[in-house]
């Protein structure tokens, strides 16, 4: 059996329905192909469900700091952990079947099964031939687990299974301090679960300056015991999971979150059958401006390929791929870069990493501590960071600060609109608000 269509779009996930969405401006002739299950891995193990783990988390630290400030007289405060849970899954689907039920609407243009290559416009699907003029691949990507974990492999959990979880035990190890090992780890930690966590290296959530770090660290440490700088082994044992770390210390954990990282899902895709070089990752190099694959009418959107694995990106970029294959027209600019990580105070990093600034780039910083709505608040907690250009131009931003994915939103926008110094600090600041920290720290990066 053989079918032919104008663009076969591989993944139905961010990227992959948004390829569709923007091929649908001027073709129907297209097929969506996904082996489910259905539903985003935003909606379904990532960003979504990870909040409402969060915000759950927060609302029981927030009852706790009242105790402690004496605002609540009655001190017994009981976490129902499954009670947590099923409300995370509710929301959890809730949101996973809004676009599962899109790919579903698709009729006979949506196919499930795991396609495979036979060549770069030639795909096999269930025993089917689909030749397609353009291939997009927007398969996504799941958690690492290292193959020196196997022997507690059921003792391990992701992001993609913690959210299945009825319960959760009293003891848990995180392994890996980037966004996710962050975000959850915090969260479990505020839900009163005993909760360490461990980082090769010194930096946590992408953060670049030290003073960030020893900042975040600080805070985020009330909540979890964060080792960083250290390499872990994982022994069975019959309690639990012992991690070994450092020069002989050890700990007993009830079960291991692994959040070291995540590998593309192109098992099975036949990608040899393009017959371009791979890498290790058994990825073909694409061009990071219009995500093509070398000469072929084959094109990688979303986190599979690890250009900017964030949700917003995915979705841009497959707007990026479908416009590129269809019409192939110049390569639209993209958005000001930027990164949030949600834990309590937050995290933003925005427009051009401190490694990229020019030499002649101008920074300036200030210390949430000394502002007053986040003293009023009881979170005074935090450092901003603002770089700008010689001639005043905001370049890029690195925050450590309650509400930072709103402080790194704004920042953003300044930045893709290139903004100087100057006129940022002509736009209306209200008292009090957060954001009065970033004028602070614009004052000083003007007298600099």
């Amino acid at each position: 059996m053989k079918r032919n269509v104008e663009l076969a779009i591989i993944g139905g996930g961010t990227a992959g329905l948004s390829a569709l969405k923007e091929a649908g401006r001027s073709t129907r002739d297209t097929v969506l192909i996904d082996p489910g299950p259905l539903g985003t891995t935003c909606a379904r193990v990532g960003c979504m469900p990870s909040k409402a783990l969060l915000h759950a988390a927060r609302d029981v630290a927030a009852a706790r700091e009242a105790i402690d400030r004496e605002h609540l007289v009655d001190t017994a405060i009981e976490v129902d952990v499954p009670a947590v849970m099923a409300h995370v899954q509710t929301l959890r689907d809730r949101f996973a079947a809004v676009p599962a039920a899109s790919v579903r609407k698709l009729g006979e243009r949506y196919i499930a099964g795991q396609p495979r290559f036979l060549d770069a416009q030639t795909l096999d699907v269930n025993g089917e031939h689909i030749q397609a003029r353009h291939i997009i691949v927007a398969t996504g990507t799941r958690p690492l687990i290292p193959t020196a974990w196997a022997p507690v492999s059921d003792r391990i959990l992701t992001s993609d299974t913690l959210f299945d979880q009825a319960d959760l035990p009293g003891r848990i190890a995180v392994i890996g301090l980037g966004p996710i090992g962050l975000e959850l780890g915090q969260a479990l930690g505020m839900l009163g679960l005993d909760v360490h966590a461990f980082g090769h290296g010194a930096r946590l959530g992408g953060l670049q300056r030290r003073t960030s770090n020893t900042v975040a660290k600080a805070a985020l440490n009330r909540h979890m015991a964060i080792h960083t700088g250290t390499d872990v082994v994982l022994q069975r044992t019959d309690e639990g999971v012992c991690v070994h770390w450092g020069e002989g210390q050890t700990l007993t954990v009830d079960r291991v979150l692994a959040a070291v990282g995540r590998q593309p899902n192109v098992e099975g895709l036949g990608l040899e059958a393009l017959d371009v070089p791979l890498d290790r990752r058994g990825l073909p190099e694409i061009d990071p401006r219009t995500l093509r694959v070398a000469d072929l009418p084959v094109f990688f959107a979303g986190d599979v390929h690890g250009l900017r694995p964030l949700m917003h990106e995915a979705a841009d970029e497959g707007v990026i791929a479908a416009r590129q294959a269809l019409q192939g027209t110049q390569p639209q600019e993209r958005r000001t870069p930027l990164a949030i990580v949600f834990t309590e105070p937050g995290f933003a990093r925005v427009g051009v990493p401190v490694a990229d600034l020019p030499s002649d780039a101008v920074s300036a910083s200030f210390n949430m501590a000394e502002q007053g709505r986040a003293i009023l608040m009881n979170r005074p907690e935090g450092v901003l960071h603002v770089d700008a250009d010689a001639s005043g131009r905001l370049l890029g931003a690195e925050l450590v600060a309650p509400e930072a994915e709103h402080l790194g939103h704004a920042l953003a926008w300044l930045i893709q609109q290139r903004v100087t110094v100057d006129e940022a600090l002509q736009l209306p600041f209200y008292h009090p608000v957060l954001e009065e920290g970033l004028r602070s720290v614009l004052q000083a990066l003007r007298r600099q």
